[in-house]
């Protein structure tokens, strides 16, 4: 394999987290705050990006009606219910 690089959505998360606590002390002058807005927007917007790429490459593998195996995009339980049909 590979050698592993820093994964840039754990980047991401991280400079994201640090700007909410920096904005969250409200010791900011006006024109930072607004800065801090902006690349705030960018990195939550550049996390979910990347979320939603990884959901995309998650797949179940279920059976079809005729017992087959098939791929099948993975969705996540809303309802709670975990009951096959």
């Amino acid at each position: 394999m590979a050698r592993k690089k820093t994964d840039p959505f754990e980047e991401s998360l991280k400079k994201l987290q640090a700007l909410v606590e920096k904005m969250e002390r409200g010791d900011l002058p006006l024109e930072e705050a607004v800065e801090s807005y902006t690349e705030g927007m960018r990195l939550a917007q550049a996390c979910h990006q990347k979320l939603e790429e990884a959901e995309s490459k998650v797949r179940m593998l279920m059976k079809d009606s005729e017992g087959e195996w098939q791929t099948m995009p993975f969705d996540t339980p809303t309802g709670g219910s975990t009951e096959e049909e």
